[in-house]
């Protein structure tokens, strides 16, 4: 496997970015933070569609958020390195338990094209004939169309928050022509806005899109810039079976070394992981000694 390089200084950073007007306008009405999503969502089709950015990896590390910020909205204490462990060392018959269930629901959700097949998926306990009617009831233009799945969701499952976000940002993705998932509403709304109604709750959807869309940017940026480091030091790595480990840290938010199972053993993938680190390629995620695991 060959790695072309790519800058991500000056120009390509810039291009990431998102335009100052939209992160720093301070929106008072309605009408002003509709126009700021509108532009949010046009700047992300544009960062969605980069060949430097890790597109997979992009959405492996924001199902994680979006897992962490609905088990937040319903006042668990669990935070991302808890729900990283809950679901990195399952067992067959193992239960990752109510927070891992939700980062389960996300990771299934995004990793495939957004259908209503890959949506029950994640949604175990809902069929696809309520999937597809809820998500026919967004039908439209994106952010009003969302609008409508939430409040649809939230008419019949009015405790089920992760559904209904999930379902909200399926809606978006599919109104925008996005191939995956992307989990604005899951990431931006915050427990609060889930009680509002009618308008108050169009401008806290709105809102939230404009937060969560420059977090995705600024996860994009930082992404991109580790995984042009990665590639760098790819050749330097002489290990059987290398390129097929390294493509792993490419698509995965944690990677255990024992899933690294091209190479040749339990301790070659530790060690490997370990030169990986001291190259500066990918970081070691727990602070433990034991149970570790590594992403970029």
């Amino acid at each position: 496997m060959s790695y072309a390089h790519i800058d991500l200084s000056g120009d390509h950073e810039t291009l990431l970015r998102m335009p100052s007007w939209v992160t720093s306008t301070r929106a008072e009405t309605l009408e002003d933070v509709a126009f700021l999503s509108g532009g949010a969502l046009n700047h992300l089709h544009l960062v969605l569609n980069r060949d430097d950015v890790p597109q997979t990896l992009l959405r492996a590390r924001l199902a994680l958020r979006a897992a962490e910020a609905c088990v937040t909205r319903q006042g668990r204490p669990d935070r991302a390195s808890d729900l990283r462990d809950a679901v990195a060392f399952l067992q067959p018959g193992d239960s990752p338990g109510p927070a891992g269930e939700t980062y389960l629901s996300w990771r299934r959700a995004m990793e495939r094209p957004v259908s209503v097949q890959a949506l029950q998926r994640a949604l175990s306990n809902i069929d696809t004939d309520q999937i597809a009617a809820w998500l026919h009831a967004g039908q439209g233009a994106p952010v009003p169309g969302a609008f409508a799945v939430l409040q649809a969701v939230f008419e019949e499952r009015q405790r089920d928050l992760t559904a209904a976000v999930l379902l909200t940002d399926a809606a978006l993705a599919q109104a925008l022509g996005w191939s995956h998932v992307l989990p604005l509403l899951g990431l931006g709304l915050k427990r609060a806005d889930l009680r509002k109604l009618g308008e108050e709750l169009r401008f806290a959807c709105h809102r939230a899109i404009v937060m969560a869309a420059i977090e995705v940017t600024r996860e994009a940026t930082d992404l991109a810039r580790r995984a042009v480091r990665l590639k760098e030091v790819a050749p330097k790595l002489r290990a059987k079976g290398a390129d097929e480990a390294v493509a792993q840290f490419l698509t995965r938010d944690a990677v255990a070394p024992m899933a690294l199972t091209s190479l040749r053993s339990d301790r070659a993938a530790r060690r490997f992981c370990d030169r990986l680190v001291a190259l500066g390629a990918v970081r070691e995620l727990t602070g433990r000694d034991t149970f570790r695991l590594y992403g970029i």
